[in-house]
């Protein structure tokens, strides 16, 4: 399985955002503390608010707040609302897909991910003090 940038990047705001605890981060602020393009954090930020993980604040002292706590952040909910499921492997072409028993057990796979994912909160993914030092020095810069 390979995650789109889509699903990585809003991930990596979560966490940019459970890191900086409460405090409003800037849209330029997550931008360039991963050094990524600021329009496609975005749209990234726009779908999280929509869906309640990202809460906006407008107006002067504006930004971005966890919209809930990270204990209640699950990261296998995430993962499935922002990265569409496709197979594995494309079995339309193959002449034996009606009768294969690989698109069962590829399936099964899938599914053992996205539990382990499940089994994960955004807070459980923060205890991380080195991950927590290099945001930390790129919120001071």
């Amino acid at each position: 399985m390979k995650l789109s940038l889509y699903t990585d990047y809003s991930l990596r705001v979560l966490l940019y955002l459970g890191t900086n605890g409460g405090r409003r981060v800037t849209l330029g602020e997550i931008a360039d503390g991963y050094g990524i393009s600021k329009e496609h954090l975005r749209k990234v930020v726009h779908m999280l608010g929509k869906l309640g993980y990202v809460e906006t604040h407008r107006g002067k002292g504006g930004g971005f707040t966890l919209g809930a706590d990270p204990g209640d952040i699950n990261i296998g909910e995430v993962v499935e609302a922002t990265e569409p499921r496709h197979p594995v492997i494309d079995c339309t072409p193959c002449i034996i897909a009606y009768a294969c028993t690989l698109q069962s057990v590829l399936k099964q796979a899938e599914n053992a991910f996205y539990e382990v994912l499940k089994g994960y909160q955004l807070k459980d993914l923060l205890n991380n003090v080195a991950m927590q030092q290099i945001l930390f020095r790129t919120t001071d810069t």
